[in-house]
């Protein structure tokens, strides 16, 4: 098999977009990953002004997450349109609580949005950054990934009205941070951990709730905090269904929400090995967590690898 050539892939899919797009207005749907980074900048070399990138605010991100993106891609010369559409997705969500399900009415909802973006923009088509994993897992019916469709059959020019083109679609994440250091994308991009699509909604093993919410964002901003300078390819909490009697303050009783930490390595996200974090580094986020967040009363680490388990709980 030839050696990746990330320069060779970056020329080729430049070439390609804008032959596709021919002067078109598109949109790219960016998330912030390196993956949606990666295909929007290859959609501005293609096609400039042409296209529009447009970062969903579903309220299912990190705290400070739309700042943070328009910072980066100031930065980069590039313009990010934010949509705040937080009402509708927890609105679609309500009362679901298997993950299929949720993932599915996440989907429908991520199209239906990008579809009255596209048309009040006068755009039909989209950029997407959909990798060989995401396919991959949703073919297999290990989970439906939310930004597969032709793949499993759905035409979204016919239910949503606009082309998907997935220039990414045949690469691996390590692969793609490759292109994305050949694009010249700052390392903060290139070496961003992995969020899934549907966000912290599938971090929360049960129905979606606002008070859920704002618990597992606190908790992903304290992971996140405390575990910058770890190498890994991936390290998040998850608020796990249910809840577990502790002890509060005064020796009372307490009934609170069950925190699981994973953290893994891996290189394509098909595999993955568990990270044995040190136990001080461990009991300080369990600390920090218990501590700034009173509503949970158990912190837990996940040692599991995949296989057996998937990276993401749900």
């Amino acid at each position: 098999m030839a050696q990746f050539n990330p320069k060779e892939f970056a020329e080729e899919k430049i070439r390609l977009l804008r032959r596709e797009i021919n002067g078109e207005t598109a949109i790219a749907a960016l998330s912030g990953g390196v993956d949606s980074s990666v295909t929007a900048v290859l959609g501005f070399k293609a096609v400039g002004g042409n296209l529009k990138a447009v970062f969903l605010e579903d309220g299912f991100m990190r705290i400070g997450e739309s700042e943070k993106i328009k910072r980066v891609f100031r930065g980069l010369g590039i313009s990010v349109e934010v949509h705040d559409v937080q009402k509708d997705f927890l609105a679609a969500l309500k009362g679901i609580g298997d993950a299929e399900e949720k993932r599915k009415a996440f989907r429908e909802t991520f199209y239906k949005t990008f579809s009255r973006i596209a048309r009040e923009a006068g755009a039909k088509i989209i950029l997407q950054g959909t990798i060989a994993a995401d396919i991959v897992e949703t073919r297999g019916g290990v989970k439906t990934q939310h930004n597969v469709l032709e793949q499993i059959g759905i035409n979204p020019l016919e239910k949503y009205g606009f082309k998907i083109i997935e220039p990414l679609k045949e690469l691996y994440k390590n692969q793609v941070r490759m292109v994305a250091r050949e694009l010249g994308l700052p390392d903060e991009i290139v070496n961003r951990r992995p969020f899934p699509g549907p966000g912290l909604s599938i971090r929360i093993l049960s129905e979606v709730t606002e008070e859920k919410l704002s618990t597992i964002k606190k908790a992903t901003s304290i992971v996140d905090n405390e575990l910058a300078d770890i190498e890994c390819f991936q390290a998040f909490p998850v608020l796990l269904e249910g809840k577990a009697t502790g002890v509060g303050e005064e020796a009372s009783r307490k009934y609170g929400y069950m925190i699981a930490l994973r953290i893994v390595e891996s290189k394509d996200a098909m595999t993955a090995k568990y990270v044995r974090l040190d136990w001080d580094r461990l009991e300080r986020i369990r600390d920090r967590i218990i501590s700034d967040i009173p509503e949970v009363s158990r912190v837990l680490y996940d040692i599991t690898d995949k296989p057996p388990a998937t990276i993401e709980f749900e």
